[in-house]
């Protein structure tokens, strides 16, 4: 079964720009991580290829690591729709504590699926440390939906999401479909329970306080929406809202949710310590000018 998602999900969209402060210590740049999202791969040339570029050009001297999950950009690819989120994040984990560029600190930006991975790592592993993390089109409580999966027919994605639906918690779907494991279903408890990633990271069976202290690290948690979102259903996950328990129909911001009213992951303190910056691109995912990216993301990192 997971073969056949991934045969079918391969067409999912990736990056794509169109042309168009962290403080510095002793005139240093501050290193930068990339981890792209779904269908994508670290050195694809027309998005996370293009857009490195693009960062070392406006950031003479930055050092750009932009993530690979597996031994080549195949591997890569593939990995970000069926190794299991939690080995990847440990990869990671591993490969950032053993790059001497990066033990003085680095940022971060996380490309749809990539945005909560990242965060994984920030609570994960304080070693070296985030200093902030950008999350562009990332689903910071989940998706539960999948609107327009390939940019076909409706069948098919009706295929998949009743495939999540029915299955997305059992032990074979959850070690074997990444996106199985940010699914998230309001209706019932399932996802509390079963969830292998994202019910852990968003602290919904207990309050684990290493997270919550190696979060409030960051110095900024940035997080950009994509108004015209056709993939992210709901698109409030973006900027942490998601539905109302209980129903699939109303939605809530993060600072109506339980998570934040009970600051069970620090994010209420970080809001008022004006650490969460909000921000909105109008146009579908990952699909922003460049012109946009200069003028908003640049500056967190220059």
């Amino acid at each position: 079964m997971a073969a056949v998602l991934l045969g079918l999900l391969l067409a999912a969209p990736v990056l794509q720009v169109s042309s168009g402060p962290v403080r510095v210590a002793r005139n240093a740049t501050v290193p930068l991580v990339l981890w792209h999202g779904m269908g994508d791969s670290c050195c694809n040339p027309f998005s996370m290829g293009a857009l490195k570029k693009i960062i070392e050009e406006e950031i003479p001297g930055i050092y750009v690591l932009s993530l690979m999950i597996g031994k080549n950009v195949v591997e890569d690819e593939e990995n970000g729709f069926l190794l299991d989120v939690n080995t990847q994040v440990s990869m990671v984990c591993r490969q950032l504590a053993q790059d001497p560029k990066l033990q003085g600190g680095f940022n971060a930006m996380g490309f749809s699926q990539g945005a909560q991975f990242l965060r994984a790592v920030a609570q994960r592993c304080p070693s070296p440390p985030m200093r902030t993390l950008i999350s562009v089109g990332g689903q910071h409580q989940g998706v539960y939906g999948l609107p327009r999966c390939l940019g076909e027919t409706s069948k098919i994605c009706n295929i998949i999401r009743e495939v999540l639906s029915r299955a997305a918690y059992s032990d074979l779907v959850q070690k074997h479909l990444v996106q199985a494991q940010y699914w998230h279903d309001p209706l019932n408890d399932l996802y509390r329970k079963y969830s292998l990633f994202l019910a852990d990271i968003n602290q919904e069976r207990a309050v684990n306080e290493t997270y919550k202290k190696n979060l409030q690290q960051l110095e900024k948690f940035v997080m950009v929406k994509f108004l015209r979102d056709t993939v992210v259903d709901p698109v409030d996950s973006e900027w942490f809202g998601f539905l109302k328990a209980g129903q699939a129909k109303e939605t809530e911001t993060l600072q109506e949710s339980v998570l934040y009213k009970e600051d069970r992951l620090g994010l209420a303190a970080m809001d008022k310590a004006g650490k969460l910056v909000f921000l909105s691109a109008d146009g579908d995912h990952l699909q922003f000018p460049e012109g946009w990216f200069h003028k908003n993301l640049l500056p967190f990192l220059r």
